[in-house]
């Protein structure tokens, strides 16, 4: 690496740099020629590599991921904190991300061992060996496999084992099936043509592509991340079959102040601590030695974090791996790669020079424990029980009056510059303009500013802000510690005075019996000092919401602090205007006004945090002065600017030591991890930023609309001139069984792993996802993910009565025929039979009310559907239909059962289609087992995931609404019959007859299908008829002993009455249930006729019986009207 790239990076982060992870990636290992392989520098990054550092001299481990996992790998290596250089479209970090994006789509890493020079080269070659076309390129060797490669493994083992004996057990196939996907390259936006000469894009239409919201890259799988997988999920599965290049982009964010929080501990755990350039330097001078070893300077801590972050980074992707995350993991991103770190840079410094960057004091959310400002989202506000202290404002100047005032937080006095009431008050009317005494104030630093008198004064104002009716309707006003009053503040022009130190220890300010004192220490101090002066009226419980931080747990601080700030305010209008203009959809709509509410209230964006882990800010101190500094893209830029302003060139530098909120890097997610700034400009050359931005959907969870959605439109807008994405689609937060919010402390906390290793990770994705609207909270209940695990379980078994029975009989050329190439056509439909046309109706209705549903965004009325459709309509109808098609003894055979095959093939090819963007694994494991055409030599593999959509296109799909109408009778005649036996409690294995009246083709389609009724309602073959209404037959039926059922207008059926029951007994079973009843009336009427019961007994004891009786009348009422009809 040349001088003028190390320079690109501090001295101590070398050793992790881009020329490592580089030069461990491009390094190929001899392996079988069936295994592919990885390579990875995760566990070598720390050995230092001189610039002649060689291939060979790198050990490096295997995996069996193949080069998806070698890119992953590689990319997840970059570490160290990079600034751009002065062409950001030359970069090394450039030229790697933009290039190695040409060889993914049709190459795969090949076992084949590099010359030591090969690994040097930067440049892309081809050539041919063994009539296998291969590449060089970035120093490694790719070779273009043949199609069956990839599906020589996880396919062919799958088809071979068959469903013969099996059960659905999601563990025993899962992860064998994601390997196989990411292996071959299924995740691909190009999978469906990856094997195309052309190195254009996939087909003509416009890539689909979703920027995954990236997790912390420490953390651990929750329910948030489980559902936005599940969701984003069938976005990116449904367009890709759809033809669509689909870009799921991946990643991970550095998350600042939780990884750093988590180092700080384990320091802490060693008796050590952060410390300063000069407190370390203090120490050094000082006697104690101790307090030297304890201090960890900045670039130690770093190298902590690096480490701990490669220890404890990768778990989070592998987990949402487990949930089938199609995901291009070839791309996956980290919010501190050199890469991204560019467009942070980039992206403070054009801010910055168009005026919107700016330093500033302001009040903030300060945290004590962590030693920094944090954002909104991480401040979380419990109801807790606190007191609301009651005292005495005395009115300077007036012997015995005073200004009750009651406030939460008594340590605050220190801080009051004013005594607020509402004008309107007539309590307080006469005191305002007057001023009154600070308590204690005479024992404070105060008494320094006023000789004459040892006390500090304070003026009564007044503002309709205040509310009369809380507490005394007088409101202590402390601009410095409290948001409303600094606001309150700013409009009255009062002063600012600060009492707390950043560790939340009271400052000089408050006197010397105050000084240092935590602030809970000095509350409870102050208000015993009150109690002795007489100041204090009372103090009483109060319930209070308490601001805590998210990450360490204390009491936030609101504190005046200089900070680095955007200015947000016309690129807040930037925004809302990009919703009104319709260039972005919220989903749902009712979320606008949340979005106009924020955008229209908007405060502008504290940037800077007092962390070290994060993109440090790219600004310059010139000369240790505070206040005369530089912003520039690294230090030789800064350096340039400092010649520029006339300084000497050896003038010293000191880099801001504040690093960036974590979300600002976010907000540049949708475009930098597409190669922003580097491929910006870059037209007509296929590069990632020019195909895949702007995005098309953005799906998150709504509660942070606003602190991360509203900040990458934003940015996005101001940075690229354009919206990042076209749709906003927001889910709910999974919560209990109950509703109420998932907690530790309450024990409802379900983990999404142990949900996937118990039910398997399609029935919680299902779950998670159907029986909800965007937005709408999802109550997690373990029935529902048992009761769809029970589902994915039929479809299971529906695939195996498929291939172990239907298709026993067909030979290899039917079975080589039944492969779904595309929808059924209409001379096809036509030549079938009416359950045939029904079923495969209905089918084609639910494609169309699908496609339309995910496309609209309703992906949880898309996916209840297609459960519907394949429980209801395919397995307890034509599945039982198909029987009498396919067996002799149902009379079928011949050229029904092939037509059955046909159909049921069709039909549980397309419902797997519909259904596999909710529930991936089953489907493709089981799609695996059904006759499928030849692989296409476009495709990466012959997967389901890449297969085709049942509609690819708007063209109507063929459908017979007459004969849906009529099979609907034929259903509604069988489960009438069913009815009745059930209601006659007619043995399960009983045969009964019936005869059926009809007229026309009604009575054409039911005499048609007579076998399939005998089928399904249990009839007798040799006592069934079907008649024709008024014919002698049909009158006969009636006036015979039976039960009549009335289907619909023109359609009944007769059940002899003899068949269902035998009349006797039945008369003696209801005679003496007749008489048990009326015994059980008597005595409970009795009951309520007791004026003693009805007078004592409480109000509900005496409706129950009420409502018992009309209960037990009603069902004596049934039981005579029984009787009555069998004579």
């Amino acid at each position: 690496m040349g001088q003028s790239q190390r320079n690109l990076q501090p001295k101590h982060k070398r050793r992790y740099s881009f020329a490592a992870a580089y030069l461990a990636a491009t390094v190929a290992v001899a392996v079988t020629a069936t295994t592919p392989v990885t390579v990875t520098a995760g566990n070598h990054i720390n050995n230092m590599l001189s610039p002649s550092s060689s291939a060979s001299a790198v050990a490096l481990s295997r995996r069996t991921f193949g080069i998806s996992a070698l890119r992953r790998s590689s990319s997840r290596s970059f570490v160290g904190s990079f600034a751009s250089s002065s062409s950001l479209s030359s970069s090394p970090v450039a030229a790697f991300v933009t290039g190695r994006r040409a060889v993914a789509s049709s190459f795969r890493i090949r076992p084949t061992a590099l010359s030591s020079s090969s690994t040097t080269s930067s440049e892309t070659s081809t050539s041919s060996s063994s009539g296998n076309e291969s590449i060089v390129h970035n120093g490694a060797i790719y070779q273009r496999l043949p199609p069956n490669y990839r599906d020589s493994q996880y396919d062919l083992q799958n088809r071979q084992t068959g469903l013969a004996n099996t059960s659905y057990d999601p563990s025993s196939f899962e992860s064998s099936i994601y390997s196989w996907w990411e292996a071959a390259g299924c995740f691909d936006p190009d999978a469906k043509r990856a094997f195309l000469s052309s190195s254009s894009s996939s087909s003509n239409k416009q890539p689909y592509v979703l920027p995954m919201p990236p997790p912390n890259v420490t953390g651990r799988l929750h329910m948030g991340h489980a559902i936005f997988v599940a969701l984003q999920d069938v976005l990116a599965r449904f367009h890709r079959m759809r033809g669509r290049p689909v870009l799921w982009t991946p990643g991970t964010d550095h998350a600042g102040i939780a990884t750093q929080l988590q180092v700080e501990k384990a320091l802490a755990a060693e008796g050590k601590r952060r410390g300063t350039d000069a407190e370390i330097a203090a120490a050094r001078e000082g006697t104690d030695e101790t307090e030297s070893e304890r201090l960890v300077g900045r670039e130690e801590f770093l190298k902590r974090v690096w480490e701990y972050k490669e220890e404890q980074g990768g778990a989070i992707t592998s987990q949402l791996r487990s949930l089938g995350a199609s995901a291009d993991w070839t791309r996956e991103r980290f919010t501190m790669d050199p890469a991204l770190s560019v467009g942070v840079t980039e992206a403070f410094c054009r801010l910055y020079e168009k005026g919107l960057v700016y330093r500033g004091t302001y009040m903030v959310n300060w945290s004590p424990g962590l030693m920094t400002a944090v954002s909104d989202l991480e401040v979380e506000y419990s109801e807790e029980e606190g007191k609301l202290y009651y005292f005495k404002y005395l009115v300077d100047g007036a012997e015995e009056d005073y200004l009750p005032v009651a406030t939460t937080r008594p340590e605050t006095i220190f801080g009051d510059t004013a005594v607020c009431v509402n004008p309107d008050d007539e309590r307080y009317r006469h005191l305002v303009g007057k001023r009154v005494i600070v308590p204690l104030s005479g024992k404070s630093a105060f008494e320094k500013d006023s000789p004459a008198k040892n006390y500090r004064t304070i003026p009564v104002i007044a503002d309709d802000y205040v509310d009369m009716s809380f507490g005394t309707g007088a409101l202590k006003i402390t601009p410095g510690h409290d948001p409303n009053d600094y606001e309150l503040g700013k409009t009255h022009d009062l002063p600012i005075l600060t009492i707390m130190n950043k560790d939340a220890t009271m400052t000089s300010t408050c006197g010397a019996d105050y000084a240092g004192l935590d602030r809970f220490a000095a509350r409870d101090k102050l208000w015993k000092d009150m109690e002795e002066e007489g100041l204090t009226i009372k103090a009483e419980k109060h319930m209070q919401r308490v601001p805590r931080s998210q990450r360490g747990g204390e009491v936030i601080e609101p504190l005046v602090s200089q900070q680095w700030f955007v200015k947000t305010e016309g690129m807040g209008k930037k925004a809302l205007e990009a919703v009104k203009q319709g260039e972005i959809e919220i989903v749902p709509r009712r979320f606008e006004k949340v979005w106009d509410g924020w955008l229209t209230d908007i405060r502008d964006w504290c940037i800077s945090r007092q962390l070290w882990w994060g993109h440090r800010i790219p600004v310059w101190y010139v000369d240790n002065s505070e206040e005369n500094f530089i912003v520039a893209r690294n230090e030789d830029e800064a350096r340039q600017k400092a010649i520029e302003r006339g300084l000497p060139a050896d003038v010293p530098l000191r880099q801001e030591d504040d690093v960036l909120d974590t979300w600002f890097s976010s907000g540049l997610w949708p475009f930098a991890t597409v190669g922003w700034p580097q491929d910006e400009g870059k037209t007509g050359e296929n590069t990632d930023l020019e195909r895949f931005y702007p995005g098309t959907c953005l799906e998150t969870g709504y509660d942070i609309l606003f602190f991360w959605v509203a900040r990458m439109v934003m940015l996005g807008i101001e940075l690229t001139g354009v919206s990042p994405f076209q749709v906003i689609y927001l889910h709910g937060l999974v919560r209990a069984a109950d509703g109420s919010k998932m907690s530790k402390t309450k024990g409802n906390v379900v983990d999404p792993l142990d949900t996937v290793a118990e039910y398997g990770a399609d029935s919680l994705r299902y779950s998670l996802v159907t029986g909800v609207t965007p937005g709408q909270d999802i109550p997690l209940n373990m029935d529902k993910i048992a009761a769809n695990k029970s589902f994915a379980n039929k479809l299971w078994n529906c695939c195996k009565f498929v291939t172990e029975n239907a298709l026993k009989g067909a030979d290899e050329a039917e079975l080589a025929s039944l492969g779904v190439t595309g929808p059924l056509s209409k001379e096809e439909f036509d030549t079938l039979a009416l359950p045939e046309r029904y079923i495969i109706s209905k089918c084609h209705e639910l494609v169309e009310s699908v496609t339309n549903d995910i496309e609209k965004y309703q992906l949880g009325a898309a996916g209840s559907k297609i459960y519907e459709f394949l429980w209801d309509q395919y397995a307890d109808w034509y599945i039982e239909i198909s029987k009498t098609r396919l067996y002799e003894g149902f009379g079928g055979g011949g050229d029904d059962a092939k037509t059955a095959r046909r159909v049921l093939v069709y039909i549980l090819d397309t419902s797997m289609r519909l259904l596999h963007p909710y529930m991936p694994y089953v489907t493709e494991q089981l799609w695996h087992h059904l006759p499928r055409a030849p692989k296409s030599e476009e495709k990466a593999a012959n997967a389901l995931m890449l297969a085709d959509w049942p509609q690819m296109d708007d063209t109507p799909l063929v459908k017979d609404d007459e004969a849906i109408a009529t099979f609907e009778c034929f259903q509604a005649l069988t489960r009438s019959i069913r009815n009745a036996r059930a209601e006659y409690n007619v043995e399960q294995g009983k045969k009964i007859g019936a005869t059926i009246v009809a007229s026309g083709e009604l009575k054409e389609a039911i005499e048609a299908e007579v076998k399939s009724l005998i089928v399904l309602a249990k009839l007798d073959p040799e006592q069934v008829a079907v008649v024709a209404s008024n014919s002698d037959e049909a009158k006969a039926a009636a006036a015979a002993d039976s039960v009549q059922l009335v289907i619909q207008d023109g359609v009944e059926a007769y059940l002899p009455l003899s068949e269902l029951i035998d009349v006797e007994k039945e008369k003696q079973r209801l005679q003496k249930q007749s008489e048990k009843l009326a015994k059980e009336i008597e005595k409970l009427s009795g009951r309520l006729q007791s004026k003693g019961f009805v007078d004592k007994a409480p109000a509900a004891v005496v409706d129950k019986a009420k409502a018992e009786l009309a209960e037990l009348e009603d069902q004596a009422s049934k039981i005579r009207a029984s009787l009555e009809a069998l004579g």
